[in-house]
């Protein structure tokens, strides 16, 4: 508060373009965080595309194997190779058995090839692209097969055989017997098939990854992450989340199936995906920088404008007050702008002039009249600039629909206008209340629930006249002392009666009371006031001066109870003692 007034402007604009800046930020950053929702969305509805394209494929690959396995011919040939007693007769079985194969579908666009082995573990194959797989990995394809017992199970890929395959026992059901006479193996073209199905992922140079229900890799598009595992992505994140991998950051999107159960992902390399939204957040941190220092200085430009004649005139006027006016040249031509800053130069010299004319006509005494009258108009206070300010608050509030700050506004001001208008000394009961309630009415909004308040006042009570300001106090106190001081719910209640023309009120608290002796300090008025001095002291002395000894308050507390204070006014004659205040 004791700053100069150009370093205030300067901070007041500082404040304030910080505030903008960091609300621009988070309104900024709110942003960046729906692009972030809006790029998960995208990738998640494409890898939900992309899965649901690649299990119905991979159901065909089932599909296949099942009619490989139940193929009459394929039964039969199985069956021969078994009887087969010379190489010739294995030989053309064999190639029966193969030929059979493409026409079933070894040829199908994802189908590497379809290889059947019989009960001596000899391979018949047939399709686009046939290997020898070793015992090793033979031994694996029919163990997997014999998990389903005829039904189809998945071999994962291996170091000796990179493609995934569809794999069951083959059983005779010809004659029902449905002992195993072979196995078959399907093995999945996954990069054509991987490629065709998130063709449009691949223009983005993502990596799309699949794994069991076991974490085990069943297929990778890029072999650079050969070692990264999902146990890395968190089901905390709603399916997409940001991962550091090899001092790289990716957007990891990722999706359960639901026939299958594996789980598919898609890693897109954050530098790519987010280089745009990268660089314009940078640009905007440096703008907005930028813009800081430049309405900085601008600002300080601006201020020193306002500020830099109301500094000259500060210093012409201490020179004023040396008394030693030959010092002030006015008729010093200067510059100055038109406005409110220029005019008080213009006014100042103006004073000056007339100030020195006096002097010079009414001497010192002349000039002692003019600085007191000078004085006296500078503390002046217009009150009705407060009330219309308040007013303009209340409408702007009503306007703007907030409601509670036009209610505090508007009771503010009623209080504000009542404590400022001391013309009359008894208001009636009714005056007196809505005080009350304006003043409740600001102290709700700021206590919420913990502040209850109720009134019992009888309507005929309401034109007895009483003395301006002995409730609201009163309720004040309650509030600090009591509210303010104790942790549950504060509850106030006042009440009023008329009993042998003597109207009572009394105001009671469920506060945390006062001890014995500070109580007796209080009755005996030997103690120290906390507040303005406008409390109980005053109200019983104000209410004794016009009543008579014989009225004003009665204060009774216990301590972890409450206090209550009775207020005594008499009701017979009160309009006599309103003509002689009025008189007065």
């Amino acid at each position: 508060m004791d700053l100069r007034l150009k370093h205030k402007m300067v901070l007041l604009t500082s404040l304030v373009l910080l505030a903008f800046s960091i609300g621009g930020l988070f309104i900024l950053q709110y942003a960046f965080q729906l692009y972030n929702k809006e790029i998960y969305r995208q990738y998640a509805q494409a890898i939900q595309v992309s899965s649901d394209s690649i299990e119905a494929e991979l159901k065909k690959m089932e599909r296949l194997s099942y009619q490989v396995a139940t193929d009459t011919y394929v039964q039969s040939y199985l069956e021969n190779l078994t009887e087969a007693e010379t190489n010739y007769d294995t030989y053309m079985i064999g190639s029966d058995l193969r030929t059979r194969l493409l026409h079933v579908g070894a040829l199908n666009k994802y189908v590497l090839s379809i290889q059947v082995y019989d009960k001596q573990n000899r391979e018949y194959a047939s399709g686009n692209s046939m290997i020898q797989i070793t015992d090793e990995r033979l031994q694996e394809l029919k163990q997997r097969a014999n998990e389903k017992k005829g039904g189809v199970n998945w071999l994962l890929p291996h170091e000796t055989d990179k493609s995934l395959a569809a794999v069951r026992d083959i059983r005779n059901y010809l004659d029902l017997k449905f002992d195993r006479i072979g196995s078959v193996s399907i093995r999945v073209d996954m990069d054509t098939m991987v490629s065709d199905l998130t063709r449009s992922l691949a223009e983005q140079d993502t990596v799309f990854l699949i794994y069991d229900d076991s974490g085990q890799k069943i297929y990778e598009s890029d072999d650079s992450l050969y070692d990264f595992s999902p146990e890395q992505l968190s089901n905390e994140h709603q399916g997409y989340q940001i991962i550091e991998w090899d001092n790289h950051p990716y957007f990891a999107t990722h999706s359960e199936a639901n026939n299958l159960g594996w789980t598919y992902v898609i890693l897109v390399p954050y530098d790519n995906l987010f280089t745009v939204i990268t660089k314009a957040r940078t640009a905007v941190f440096i703008t907005y920088l930028l813009l800081f220092f430049m309405m900085i200085f601008l600002g300080s430009k601006f201020t020193g404008s306002i500020v830099n004649p109301i500094e000259s005139l500060n210093r012409k006027m201490k020179k004023v007050q040396t008394g030693n006016l030959e010092q002030i040249d006015i008729q010093e031509e200067t510059d100055f702008p038109k406005d409110e800053a220029g005019e008080m130069h213009a006014n100042f010299q103006k004073m000056m002039q007339q100030i020195q004319y006096l002097i010079g006509e009414n001497y010192k005494k002349q000039l002692l009249i003019k600085e007191s009258e000078y004085k006296t108009l500078q503390a002046q206070v217009n009150p009705h600039f407060l009330y219309n300010t308040l007013e303009s608050i209340n409408w702007t509030a009503k306007i703007a629909g907030e409601k509670k700050i036009s209610q505090m506004a508007e009771s503010l001001g009623y209080v504000l206008r009542s404590s400022i208008n001391m013309t009359d000394t008894l208001i009636t009961l009714e005056e007196e209340l809505s005080i009350v309630e304006h003043y409740i009415t600001i102290q709700s909004y700021r206590f919420e629930d913990r502040l209850q308040f109720s009134k019992n006042v009888p309507d005929e009570l309401l034109s007895i006249h009483v003395p301006k300001f002995i409730l609201q106090p009163i309720i004040e106190n309650s509030i600090r002392y009591g509210l303010q001081e104790m942790v549950g719910i504060c509850k106030i209640s006042l009440t009023g009666e008329k009993e042998a023309g003597i109207l009572e009120l009394r105001l009671t608290d469920n506060g945390p009371g006062m001890d014995a002796s500070y109580l007796q300090q209080i009755k005996q008025g030997n103690y120290e006031p906390k507040g303005t001095g406008l409390g109980l002291r005053n109200i019983n002395d104000r209410i004794k001066i016009l009543f008579g000894e014989e009225y004003g308050l009665t204060i009774n507390s216990e301590k972890g109870v409450g206090t209550f204070i009775t207020i005594r006014i008499p009701i017979e004659g009160e309009k006599e003692y309103v003509q002689s205040f009025v008189s007065r």
